[in-house]
């Protein structure tokens, strides 16, 4: 199982760059069902990105998210009250972005990897974190 950060979703799934150690992990587990998960987190993520024109897609966020649930192997996740007050209580020092904050926790919930580009993320000791 692995998370994946809301802008390696989008790359992956664009056919954007990826580092080839993301892209092996990813490819490791896209034939696994329900195996990458996906927090809510990057929905609403996507949805402020395209809303304040930082982000463009071929389709509308809701479609595109739709379709992105099809895949067999993603899993978007919830923000259940145990993520959200796991995201408040990370140990050491990380910064207080509330998205980044829910990806790691839910990643060291489910005892996984994240695969970010985001070198906060990747320098973050309590979490393994692939790039």
């Amino acid at each position: 199982m692995i998370v994946l950060d809301t802008h390696v979703l989008i790359w992956w799934l664009a056919g954007g760059k990826l580092s080839s150690k993301a892209q092996k992990i990813i490819n490791k587990f896209a034939g696994k069902e329900r195996s990458i998960l996906v927090s809510s987190i990057s929905a609403w993520e996507m949805a402020m990105l395209v809303d304040h024109g930082r982000l463009v897609l071929t389709m509308d966020v809701e479609t595109w998210l739709e379709t992105a649930k099809k895949i067999p192997s993603i899993q978007f996740v919830p923000i259940d009250n145990s993520i959200a007050i796991q995201s408040t209580r990370l140990p050491g020092d990380f910064h207080r972005d509330p998205a980044d904050r829910m990806l790691v926790a839910l990643a060291r919930h489910w005892s996984a990897p994240i695969v970010t580009a985001d070198e906060k993320i990747l320098a973050y000791k309590y979490v393994k974190a692939v790039w």
